[in-house]
């Protein structure tokens, strides 16, 4: 039996004292969960106050992203072991408005991917094609070159989001989800999230997919009630 796994993704949101408010009048709700694995990824600046907040609780603390190197000279950039120091459980690498907004790169994502990995972080590793690129017909090629860079590891995790549903209002039809994650296990074979407009009245189809392990959540993760009911229907669905 698979474990679902639902992430969080705050992005730029949430200060401090906004994070504590969120995850007490989360942490009543996903606690009746049972048998889903639920992550929050706050901004930096708020990682202390979430992992001091949910301490002795069920739900981990991911960052939002992380440098491949341990230390050196890179201006504002945090580092793999500095965030397991701070008790934080893993990362995500790859997220496509780091791609789109940053100039990251599939080789860059595979280096902070083994960077974290090595450091004893779990990571989300993030891929997914354009707009464009779905029309054109390469979609498979995009995720064969994103995934292809990254190795299989027991603490790995994709997430695989279609960037023309990301923030869009669009989603991916369950069908279209299901044959990407089933092309992508066919190239490594690793749970497999679903991320693009993921809401409470779409979780729950698109969980039910046999290739859909869970799903990187944007924008509904910040409102406790649907956050609540996304995992939820992750603990029907599996």
């Amino acid at each position: 039996m698979r474990r679902p796994f639902i992430a969080g993704n705050w992005k730029l949101n949430k200060t401090i004292a906004e994070a504590e408010e969120l995850i007490g009048a989360l942490l009543p709700r996903v606690g009746a969960v049972e048998d889903v694995d639920v992550v929050i990824c706050p901004p930096f600046l708020a990682l202390q106050a979430a992992v001091d907040s949910t301490r002795g609780s069920a739900v981990q603390v991911y960052a939002q992203n992380m440098h491949e190197k341990d230390s050196g000279a890179f201006t504002g950039e945090v580092s793999a072991p500095m965030l397991f120091e701070l008790g934080v459980y893993g990362a995500i690498v790859g997220h496509s408005e780091r791609r789109q907004l940053f100039g990251e790169t599939d080789e860059g994502v595979a280096r902070r991917a083994a960077g974290a990995l090595e450091a004893g972080l779990w990571v989300i590793a993030c891929v997914g094609e354009t707009e464009a690129e779905r029309e054109a017909g390469e979609t498979e090629e995009v995720l064969r070159r994103q995934a292809g860079v990254l190795e299989a590891h027991e603490q790995l995790v994709l997430a695989y989001e279609p960037v023309w549903a990301i923030g869009t209002g669009k989603t991916a039809t369950p069908e279209q989800a299901q044959e990407a994650h089933a092309f992508l296990r066919g190239l490594i074979d690793v749970p497999i999230l679903y991320g693009g407009s993921v809401k409470p009245d779409n979780a729950a189809e698109l969980l039910a997919q046999p290739d859909v392990d869970g799903a990187l959540v944007g924008g509904a993760s910040l409102d406790v009630e649907s956050f609540a009911a996304i995992c939820k229907a992750a603990a029907q669905s599996f």
